[in-house]
């Protein structure tokens, strides 16, 4: 089964809308695993103005399943994931002014620094993935760069699919068939929702890990968190 990692950013972000502590993201990590997610994922920005670094640190000590710590690794990243030391890191080649994650990394332009940053967390028993577009030719040097696995950037799929063009599953099809057989893991993120994220798992060999966030939180303002969590496990089943 792929497995579900739940993205609280948007808790976070609702939150910081009022201040205070409500709604309390510790509370709603907890309660997301009680409901069956096996992970939690953030992604703290330099800003701050989603999850904090201390968030970051204060939800190792209540995560039970798999932590998930994305962003792009400049020092002060390094430095909270280093101390942290969650189960995986994800590097996304993010700008600090960004509103979402837009673009993965070019493997073979930045191959001496992914390849310095990935040995880095590795030494430090952190599970690293890198955030890719499918493209072939970038999946082959995320081998090249030494990482434990690859997340498949899924926005051009999720839009396409919304229009009925199911065969923009093609190129994450290949490169997840590439990267098995090259010993990479697969994780995949971006605009997957319940409405596609069945046939994304159903063509995807091998796929590991979904990591969502929005779509989940968005879909539960209907449905009710657990609700929603059940439903996307029943389609990764």
């Amino acid at each position: 089964m792929t497995k579900l990692s739940v993205n609280i950013n948007k808790i976070a972000t609702l939150r910081n809308s009022r201040g205070g502590d409500v709604p309390n993201l510790l509370k709603f990590a907890q309660d997301v695993e009680g409901f069956g997610a096996q992970g939690i994922t953030v992604h703290p920005r330099p800003d701050e103005r989603h999850i904090r670094y201390a968030d970051a640190r204060d939800l190792k000590q209540v995560v039970t399943t798999e932590y998930n710590i994305e962003g792009n690794p400049i020092p002060s990243f390094v430095d909270l994931v280093s101390s942290i030391k969650p189960t995986q890191v994800t590097l996304v080649p993010d700008a600090e002014d960004a509103i979402t994650s837009n673009a993965g990394w070019d493997t073979l332009k930045h191959k001496s620094f992914l390849k310095e940053m990935v040995a880095e967390f590795n030494s430090k028993g952190i599970r690293t993935s890198i955030f890719l577009d499918p493209d072939l030719k970038k999946v082959e040097g995320a081998k090249e760069v030494g990482t434990d696995r690859i997340e498949l950037y899924t926005e051009d799929y999720a839009q396409q699919f919304a229009q009925g063009n199911t065969s923009a599953i093609e190129p994450y099809a290949k490169c997840a068939q590439l990267a098995n057989s090259i010993g990479l893991g697969v994780n995949a993120g971006h605009d997957l929702s319940l409405e596609n994220i069945r046939f994304f798992r159903e063509n995807i060999e091998g796929l590991l890990e979904v990591s969502i966030g929005h779509s989940l939180i968005s879909e539960s303002l209907y449905f009710g968190i657990e609700n929603v969590v059940q439903m996307y496990l029943h389609r990764l089943q």
